[in-house]
């Protein structure tokens, strides 16, 4: 899954592909080195990043997935938490809702994702806001507490209309999960644990701050966890350098 921001503040790349022929020619070129899926989102929410209203999501999102809808063929996935977002996205053709909420952020989610019938990624946060914290959870069991999450929104889906065969289970990474970069880590080790839910595994390690160092460095740093999430069980490995990692696997 390619990662494109459509936004000034991302903490990885912000502001690359704030416009829409920035934005396009980064989908092409995601397209062109291997991605399967195509994730686009308006809105940061890693620490720091600031709210966007519904009309400025939607005017960062829908004119690139409209051009980008007749451009390619690969599945496009519509990172947000806003049903508006996500039903207008559906309409011109996105496949995936990828809800770093869970269905938490908006309570007309559920309605939206049950009437497309589309997949749709929940993944874990350690905080019930849509916007993650810096902050230092502490966890006796880390992979204990995201399965008992896991266990509530997949009853709160199906209660709502959702079935299990739509839903991507995401255990979250980084300051979504804890400050402390061991709860990442064990998680990558001990992620076939999810596997029980039946559901397949989006994994978002990508430029993370638990990876150490500077963001520029963090992507060869990635590779390595990413082929080992991979061997754990992880059916989608959620990233920024597309080539870098398909070359690693293919070597």
């Amino acid at each position: 899954m390619g990662i494109i921001n459509v936004t000034p503040d991302s903490f990885s790349d912000g502001g690359r592909y704030y416009t829409l022929e920035k934005a396009l020619e980064r989908a092409k070129e995601l397209e062109k080195d291997g991605a399967d899926i195509i994730d686009i989102g308006g809105e940061s929410t890693g620490p720091n990043s600031k709210f966007v209203s519904l009309s400025e999501e939607l005017k960062r999102v829908i004119p690139v997935l409209k051009k980008l809808r007749k451009l390619t063929k690969l599945p496009i996935s519509i990172d947000t938490y806003k049903a508006e977002v996500a039903r207008q996205a559906l309409e011109e053709g996105a496949d995936i809702v990828n809800d770093v909420t869970a269905l938490r952020g908006d309570k007309k989610m559920a309605e939206v994702v049950a009437k497309y019938k589309v997949p749709v990624v929940f993944m874990y946060s350690k905080d019930n806001s849509p916007r993650t914290t810096v902050k230092e959870k502490h966890y006796k069991d880390v992979v204990k507490t995201i399965s008992g999450f896991f266990e509530k929104r997949l009853a709160y889906a199906k209660k709502h209309g959702i079935k299990d065969s739509q839903i991507i289970l995401d255990p979250g990474m980084g300051q979504f999960v804890s400050a402390v970069p061991k709860y990442s880590f064990e998680i990558i080790a001990r992620l076939r644990r999810f596997l029980k839910f039946g559901r397949p595994i989006l994994v978002g390690i990508s430029r993370k701050s638990f990876l150490g160092g500077d963001i520029a460095g963090r992507d060869e740093k990635a590779k390595i966890i990413n082929a080992i999430a991979y061997f754990n069980g992880a059916a989608i490995l959620r990233v920024h350098d597309v080539k870098g990692l398909k070359e690693f696997f293919e070597n």
